[in-house]
């Protein structure tokens, strides 16, 4: 049995789109992908960091608790520097198993990266 986790802020879409922000099963936390919102690259992409901090808080959790993450991204080599800055503001030594992957879109039209995590 899993057990969901919806922060407040995360109902509107799980209503919506019928889809958990994170599930956790047998003590590991599956969440599913965050995009953010911003002008800029260096924006959406601390914007979705902060997303995946909301679905760590509500379970518990923080950065640290991070076993592994993957982020997706349209234009991968253009954003890759200003994704491992802000990402860095995040995550922490030691750091968590990452694949990055590029794209050509995401669900939302001009975003730039998702990022999913797991974490226990």
């Amino acid at each position: 049995m899993s057990d969901l986790i919806l922060p407040e802020s995360m109902k509107k879409g799980y209503e919506n789109f019928h889809f958990a922000p994170a599930q956790r099963h047998d003590g590991v936390l599956y969440c599913s992908g965050q995009i953010g919102s911003g002008e800029t690259a260096e924006e959406e992409f601390r914007s979705a960091w902060q997303l995946v901090g909301e679905i760590l808080n509500e379970a518990g959790l923080d950065y640290s608790n991070i076993i592994e993450f993957t982020s997706y991204h349209v234009g991968l080599q253009e954003h890759m520097g200003t994704f491992m800055k802000v990402k860095d503001e995040f995550i922490k030594e030691p750091y968590p198993a990452w694949t990055a992957i590029g794209i050509t879109e995401l669900a939302i039209p001009g975003a730039r990266v998702e990022i999913r995590v797991r974490a226990g």
